[in-house]
């Protein structure tokens, strides 16, 4: 599980930060606004536990262009704001929980083990993912397009629930290489774009707007936009 840390307060992130690796997750630190913001739409994260008042861009600020890009990452909010009011903004902003300084650490990562737990639960009770016209049964394993059924093989519906999962937002060719590929050797770049083009092949429709979007240089990006 890999949580994005945003505070800039050092006294506050160094012993969660140690916390959280020694409970084996992942985490990244960022200490203003603009950094965590970009590393919340550029990376995948499982949480994002953010601060209310940063410098240059706020933590509400942060959530809401999360929320904005469709993305789902659960976000814990960690301030001193703790008016009935400031609650309502938070949950407004697309918050999933709120814990007003000073708190308890053992009490955070109960918040953090709870966000993660329905986190999985949500994840894995969507047995079916549709964008446009296209959609996956990730029970059964199949692949429709307005209706007809397309037959990818395993790597090609692995590679298109993450494009699926994922929809609009900037993927990059190492994230992709990390889904694709966890306990095995890493391939070479031009596997991933040979099976890009496999996938293009059998979900797009000849003199339609395409599906997947190539940002050179960087990854991939899945829409209809």
């Amino acid at each position: 599980m890999k949580i994005l840390l945003v505070d800039d307060e050092t006294e506050l992130s160094d012993p969660l930060s140690r916390i959280l690796l020694q409970e084996g997750y992942e985490v990244d630190i960022a200490d203003n606004g603009v950094t965590g913001m970009e590393l919340a739409l550029q990376n995948q994260y499982d949480l994002l536990i953010l601060d209310w008042m940063l410098p240059h861009k706020s933590g509400l600020e942060i959530c809401r262009e999360v929320r904005s890009q469709s993305l789902t990452t659960p976000v814990l909010f960690l301030t001193a704001k703790d008016t009935v009011d400031d609650r309502v903004d938070g949950l407004d902003a697309g918050a999933d929980d709120y814990l007003v300084k000073p708190f308890e650490l053992r009490e955070l990562l109960a918040r953090v083990r709870a966000l993660l737990r329905r986190s999985t639960l949500e994840t894995s009770s969507s047995d079916r993912l549709k964008v446009a016209d296209l959609e996956l049964d990730i029970e059964n394993q199949v692949v429709y397009r307005r209706g007809k059924a397309i037959d990818l093989s395993e790597k090609e519906i692995e590679l298109l629930k993450y494009f699926m999962q994922h929809p609009d937002r900037l993927l990059t060719h190492d994230e992709i290489h990390s889904y694709l590929w966890q306990a095995e050797e890493q391939p070479s770049s031009n596997v991933l774009a040979a099976l890009v083009r496999l996938l293009r092949r059998k979900i797009e429709i000849k003199g339609e707007t395409p599906l997947i979007h190539t940002v050179y240089g960087k990854g991939y990006r899945f829409g209809v936009n």
